[in-house]
């Protein structure tokens, strides 16, 4: 035999040696390191939602994934827009890798705008992964005979929304100041579902910033063909699927600040309901994490249970959410500039709805 070919056989033979003790000596580590261990999920809304409803479905099925089964307790963290629990997670939780958090998807753009009570960097934190990525969309009542966001800059639509700063608020009069829509924001409905109550009653006639998948959950016969909505657009990096047809956000963008400006209010959706560890846990220990999580999400147990909630997995790695988060984060000043003036609204009308207070429910 050709003695470069023996040198080359011994090393991949070494190599794979050398591979094969390193990552059973990892596993273990990771089995004595997180066996016995009582795990906390943050999760960043009050109890119900999609949030809250993700985060203790995907506890329940991780711990059987990590090594050592450790137990994963959620803990509900709401307020603030998911800044409550960001800020938790970056500045007190422990940073040994057993603290976990279900935490809003739009973190990063927020502290991309300069958002209040910012303690957090979104780069810095440590994404696991997500089971789906998911568009939010504006959609009105069928009824309104509104069809396109063409109709809306004909004619006055009324959008029912909680609280100033959600997408409720924030996409509708990002449109308006961008492309020039006649969205009328009311502000004031305790929760989505008392916006969707009020446009069925004709009180409004539409919503924004709910998502494909918490729509599947809470009205699926939306979804399906004679729905009582119309979806005018969605908001994502891609189309959801099985709603190609809808328009994207950035594909009514009249110029390249624009589309940098929707790109940048877009990016949240390839988050879906992200689950993420503090910054400075042990690498290894990520690592655990995100092969745990992904493993997860192939268990046919988890998947029984994401079938009876009506969802279809289709789960993103913690590489691939790092990697998105990063890029929103190095977004070019001009664009968040921009941003910040697109989202300045002056067609908001607070304190007209008397439904009760914001619950912090997404």
């Amino acid at each position: 035999m050709n003695k470069n070919k023996v040198y080359s056989a011994i090393g991949a033979l070494t190599l794979t040696l050398v591979t094969g003790f390193s990552v059973t000596s990892y596993a273990h580590s990771a089995a004595d390191f997180f066996r016995g261990k009582q795990m906390t999920m943050v999760i960043s809304t009050g109890v119900g939602g999609g949030y809250d409803l993700m985060g203790r479905v995907v506890s329940r099925h991780l711990q059987k994934q990590i090594p050592g089964n450790p137990q994963i307790v959620p803990k509900n963290m709401g307020g603030a827009g998911h800044v409550r629990a960001a800020n938790y997670m970056a500045v007190q939780a422990p940073h040994d890798g057993t603290t976990l958090g279900v935490i809003g998807s739009p973190i990063a753009v927020n502290q991309v705008l300069g958002g209040n009570g910012v303690q957090y960097d979104a780069g810095q934190f440590n994404w696991i992964g997500t089971v789906q990525p998911t568009n939010t969309n504006l959609y009105v009542w069928t009824k309104t005979g509104v069809k396109t966001i063409e109709d809306v800059k004909k004619r006055e639509v009324v959008i029912g929304a909680t609280g100033a700063g959600g997408g409720a608020e924030i996409y509708p009069a990002l449109i308006n100041n961008t492309i020039g829509t006649k969205f009328r924001i009311i502000l004031g409905y305790g929760t989505g579902a008392d916006v969707n109550v009020a446009m069925e009653r004709g009180e409004v006639d539409g919503r924004a910033g709910n998502s494909f998948s918490s729509i599947a959950t809470s009205n699926p016969e939306w979804l399906r063909d004679n729905s009582p909505v119309t979806f005018l657009v969605q908001f994502g990096l891609k189309p959801e699927k099985g709603f190609e047809k809808v328009p994207l956000l950035t594909s009514l963008a009249q110029n390249d600040t624009q589309r940098g400006v929707f790109k940048l209010f877009s990016s949240p959706s390839a988050l879906g309901w992200p689950v993420l560890a503090p910054p400075g846990v042990p690498a290894d220990r990520v690592t655990v994490l995100r092969r745990s999580f992904d493993a997860m999400t192939k268990d046919p147990e988890f998947l029984a249970d994401a079938k009876k909630l009506r969802l279809d997995p289709s789960p993103a790695t913690g590489e691939e959410l790092q990697k998105v988060v990063a890029e929103t984060v190095a977004t070019p000043p001009d664009i968040v500039a921009a941003a910040k003036i697109a989202i300045s609204s002056k067609d908001a009308i607070k304190g007209t709805v008397d439904s009760g207070k914001s619950s912090g429910q997404e």
